[in-house]
């Protein structure tokens, strides 16, 4: 029987040690199995794919929020409807703009954490606009169409701004589905600072033309956020999404489950 036992632990420990080997997704380590994704300005969800295969593979359950991009309002509604599907505690991710919405969605219960990836984050009571124009950084250059709209989608000037790492194909793909935001969305407030109560991390895009990596720093500061540098354009979920993935899923490990 000794035999047996001594046998059995010695398979035991192979097969575990076979398991880390081969790089098994291993996120049944984490007590947040759901993260939610939401997208920014004149992007969709469907930016998140290379993300979103990773953190699958990890052995997440991932939704990516596709904004309207209407209104602060509509897309923290939108956000709400995708969280409010989810069976257990979320990590919030937002990216750009979609940090807006995170600071206000991120206020409901299921959400134990919050992810911001070169994003604005607003004060309680504070628009995207008004954040800009306290650290100094005002918005330019961005014209809304008659219909109140402001939209990026020729394909040299989204590479330029937003994708300067990414190949000259993808921008071009990225560029033809691109939403267009409301300019009015950007004086939108938040009601209430979700990240004054909950756990922050911020990754901080140092070659980013779309939201110059100080601004990001002043912001990641002032939240009282977990900082991590990446050499990336502001669409590193596109051009990096091996290390934003692994943000991810560092946060999701360090969150408790309620």
């Amino acid at each position: 029987m000794r035999r047996k036992s001594s046998k059995a632990k010695r398979l035991k420990h192979a097969v575990l040690l076979g398991l880390t080997l081969l790089n098994v997704p291993l996120a049944a380590q984490a007590t947040v199995k759901n993260i939610v994704l939401v997208h920014g300005a004149f992007t969709d969800g469907s930016g998140w794919r290379a993300v979103i295969s990773r953190l699958q593979h990890k052995g997440y359950h991932v939704t990516a929020v596709q904004n309207p991009l209407t209104s602060l309002q509509d897309d923290v509604k939108a956000t709400e409807a995708v969280i409010a599907r989810q069976q257990g505690p979320v990590l919030l991710v937002g990216h750009s703009w979609g940090g807006v919405v995170v600071a206000d969605a991120g206020n409901d219960s299921r959400v134990r954490g919050m992810v911001f990836l070169s994003a604005l984050v607003p004060d309680s009571n504070e628009s995207a606009a008004g954040l800009l124009q306290r650290l100094h950084a005002p918005m330019t250059e961005m014209r809304p169409d008659k219909h109140g709209m402001i939209w990026l989608d020729n394909a040299q000037q989204f590479g330029e701004m937003l994708a300067g790492d990414v190949p000259g194909a993808r921008v071009r793909e990225l560029a033809a589905v691109q939403q267009p935001v409301a300019a009015s969305a950007f004086t939108d407030k938040v009601t209430r600072a979700a990240w004054k109560s909950k756990p922050t991390w911020y990754l901080l895009t140092t070659q980013d033309r779309a939201l110059p990596p100080r601004v990001q720093s002043d912001m990641a500061a002032h939240i009282g956020a977990r900082v991590q540098r990446l050499a990336s354009s502001h669409l590193s979920l596109v051009s990096h999404p091996e290390q934003v993935a692994a943000f991810i899923d560092r946060a999701a490990r360090t969150l408790p489950s309620s």
